[in-house]
């Protein structure tokens, strides 16, 4: 099965190399790709992203190989140009690929810093407890799990509601093997079709509305049909969940002070980035820093709050089961608490900028400049005339999805805002779709697949999601359709 998958990641891969490119559609690019150097570049790319791909079983970080690659590849395309006397575009269009990581890397920055302190004052594991401990019957359960990851993903992202509702899945679920498969595989499809109608529940999203392709209102437009993308899959795998009720768990986790008013800061500083776009037309990345302006005055009060209160209390949040890692924490002997390897009392701002996913912040520039280098050797121009002219933007944007679900959605989507095909209202509003829940189709396709394959190790897993692969495809097909009908407005 991996010999064939990876065959034909490195075909598709093959087919769509500029799905990879930078620059801005419109732009002029020399074609490249027949050189040595930009085959060089290409086999590279590949290669970075097939040890991507087997991240879990290599156990190597999925930024190491990218970055490497952007590197040795945007050598080659200065090496290129300066062959041809010109060292002024390759200087140019790096620049231009920095600004576009800048803005991606301040706005993720902010986004999971707040996460991480809403992690810290327990408002997930609050959220978890209270419906671990309510009873439900596995069907309730099956269903209560997949509408919140829809719910939750738009705000939380994807990846931080399905680790959030995959605990609870397996809490609930326990032993019972075929109910938290089906269950992991509803989170996954949930939290991905959740977020794909809004700019803070995917990075794809969040890249489309940056770029100014969608205003900020308008991807609700596409709510409905991601709606469906969930609806009809759940409804399929409902079927094979019993109405057993497992026992109660008496578990009660409270929300530690201020979890409210972070909450409310978040909600605060998504208005504010949005108001910055819209009204200030400035970048959505400045509002956002702006907001964590905010979470930076509140976490100073918090600090001295809790310096007073709760002296002695280390600043490590709850685990996703409830597990506080200060409770086990190690002290060299002789150390007085709050120096040296111990934690310090209260709430840190800077210990929750610390914690952000910084692997999946380099990954993203090394996603990007790997692009951006592939593109100034011209495979983008090729393949955008390809998909784009030859088979026609309809057909090329729902090939957009299928190859999201392989290759991953972030290149094939910063690609596509690159290449900046020429195409309706609607259009954009197909591919922002299609690469938002494409990635369901495969559990390596998203990163709330990938990461719930790590915390439902051995039990969800590739394989066994395959097996519900065409029920995810009928759900894809479906929210297709009903875009292609409720907003043909949008196609004029």
């Amino acid at each position: 099965m991996k010999t064939l998958f990876l065959t034909l990641l490195l075909s598709l891969t093959a087919a769509l190399p500029a799905i990879a490119s930078s620059g801005g559609g419109g732009g002029e690019y020399l074609d490249l790709t027949r050189t040595a150097t930009g085959i060089l570049a290409l086999v590279l790319f590949v290669a970075a992203y097939t040890l991507v791909i087997f991240e879990e079983q290599l156990h190597m970080r999925k930024s190491k190989p990218v970055l490497l690659a952007a590197g040795i590849i945007w050598v080659l395309v200065a090496i290129t140009y300066a062959g041809m006397g010109d060292t002024h575009t390759p200087h140019d269009a790096i620049k231009h690929n920095l600004i576009e990581y800048a803005e991606l890397f301040l706005f993720l920055l902010a986004a999971m810093t707040y996460i991480n302190a809403m992690d810290e004052r327990n408002v997930f594991q609050a959220l978890r407890s209270w419906l671990v401990s309510r009873g439900f019957t596995l069907r309730v359960v099956f269903w209560v799990t997949g509408a919140l990851s829809f719910v939750i993903s738009p705000l939380a992202d994807n990846l931080t509601t399905a680790l959030l509702m995959g605990a609870v899945v397996m809490a609930v679920g326990g032993t019972n093997r075929k109910f938290v498969i089906v269950a992991c595989i509803n989170v996954v499809v949930g939290a991905n079709a959740g977020g794909a109608f809004s700019p803070f529940g995917d990075i794809t999203t969040l890249m489309v509305w940056q770029k100014g392709k969608v205003e900020f209102i308008e991807f609700f437009a596409i709510f409905l049909p991601s709606l469906i993308n969930w609806i009809i899959p759940a409804a399929i795998m409902s079927f094979a969940v019993s109405k057993e009720r497992p026992a109660a768990m008496e578990e009660t986790i409270r929300m530690k002070v201020g979890a409210k008013r972070i909450v409310f800061l978040f909600m605060l500083t998504i208005t504010t980035a949005v108001s910055f776009h819209n009204f200030l037309h400035l970048p959505p990345a400045t509002g956002m820093m702006l907001g964590l302006g905010y979470l930076g005055f509140f976490s100073y009060y918090l600090k001295r709050l809790e310096g007073r209160l709760l002296v002695g209390t280390g600043d490590q949040p709850l685990d996703i089961i409830g597990h506080n890692p200060d409770e086990h924490e190690s002290q060299a002997p002789g150390e007085a608490h709050g120096h040296g390897h111990a934690h310090a009392p209260g709430f840190d701002l800077f210990r929750k900028i610390a914690r952000a996913e910084w692997d999946t912040l380099l990954f993203f520039y090394g996603v990007i400049l790997c692009v951006g280098g592939l593109g100034q050797f011209g495979y983008l121009a090729m393949t955008s005339a390809y998909m784009y002219l030859d088979l026609g933007p309809t057909t090329a944007n729902v090939l957009v999805g299928i190859l999201s679900a392989i290759v991953d959605n972030i290149p094939v989507m910063f690609a596509v805002l690159t290449m900046d095909p020429h195409m309706s209202h609607g259009q954009w509003l197909l591919v922002t779709l299609t690469a938002g829940v494409g990635g369901s189709m495969l559990s390596i396709g998203s990163a709330a697949g990938v990461a719930l394959m790590g915390t439902a190790r051995g039990v969800y897993t590739f394989g066994n999601h395959l097996k519900w692969t065409w029920a995810i495809a009928l759900g894809y097909a479906a929210s297709i359709v009903v875009h292609l009908w409720i907003n043909a407005k949008y196609f004029h």
